[in-house]
């Protein structure tokens, strides 16, 4: 009992790790550059980092947020990034404890942080961090199968995240025919099939609307100027994810009396 935070310091620690290359796929995956190779590297001058410069967090403090060569501003995502997956991880393993579904849940978090934060930068949502995500949120649900004994866990996951995926597909495909013009890219159908793969279907309609109640103050301030809305589904999921008992357990009483 002694050493009870040091897992939890693992953890935290291991999620640190993971948002620092986080930075690396935001930074890259937009450019089509490999996120494995060459290793890291100022992007500005281009003079490849030491290890000691790549400590998450601390790296950037220590440096005074600025390149160790040529000087130039560090942006303060990278800190931000690496911050907030630490803490993610970090509140995901205390939901979960240390199982393998804890390990697909961060990882598909990491993910959907990832295109959030491209999405925020670039206006853009790459295909292969998308479906990494959706990937390791089925991958969740077999994790759960195979500890329960119950793989329809898995099954229903698949269902429901094709359905959720196709529902919207279907959704803007129609919506494109009577207007004449995009409704929703085909990004954010595989964003809602992440979506139902973690929460099921009641969860993933609760997580939209929860997402749009979220966008609507940046939506009415930033008036003609694009809004990137996979930002906003990501905490819309978090947030249903984390408190779906007492979310459901709410509506129940508002709907029913």
């Amino acid at each position: 009992m002694m050493y009870t935070w040091i897992l939890p310091l693992v953890v935290a620690l291991l999620g640190l790790m993971v948002g620092s290359f986080l930075n690396v796929v935001i930074h890259r995956t937009p450019r089509g550059e490999n996120v494995a190779w060459p290793g890291s590297h100022c992007p500005r001058c281009g003079e490849s980092l030491r290890w000691f410069h790549n400590i998450p967090l601390l790296s950037w403090l220590f440096l005074g947020g600025k390149c160790a060569f040529c000087k130039e501003t560090i942006s303060f995502r990278y800190p931000l990034i690496e911050g907030i997956n630490g803490l993610l991880w970090l509140v995901l393993w205390i939901k979960l404890g240390t199982t393998l579904e804890f390990l697909f849940i961060a990882m598909t978090f990491s993910a959907l942080l990832a295109l959030s934060a491209i999405d925020f930068e670039y206006f853009a949502v790459p295909d292969s961090v998308n479906f990494f995500a959706l990937a390791t949120a089925l991958l969740a649900a077999g994790a759960h199968a195979w500890h329960s004994g119950d793989w329809s866990i898995a099954l229903i996951a698949l269902r429901d995240a094709a359905i959720a995926a196709g529902g919207l597909w279907l959704l803007a495909w129609l919506i494109g025919k009577a207007t004449g013009k995009e409704a929703m890219g085909g990004a954010d159908v595989i964003v809602a099939g992440t979506m139902a793969a973690l929460l099921g279907l009641p969860g993933f309609f609760v997580a939209l609307f929860v997402s749009a109640i979220l966008a609507i103050v940046p939506s009415l301030l930033a008036k003609d100027t694009m809004v990137p809305f996979v930002p906003f589904l990501a905490m819309g999921t978090l947030i249903v994810y984390l408190f779906e008992t007492p979310i459901m357990q709410a509506l129940e009483r508002y709907i029913y009396g």
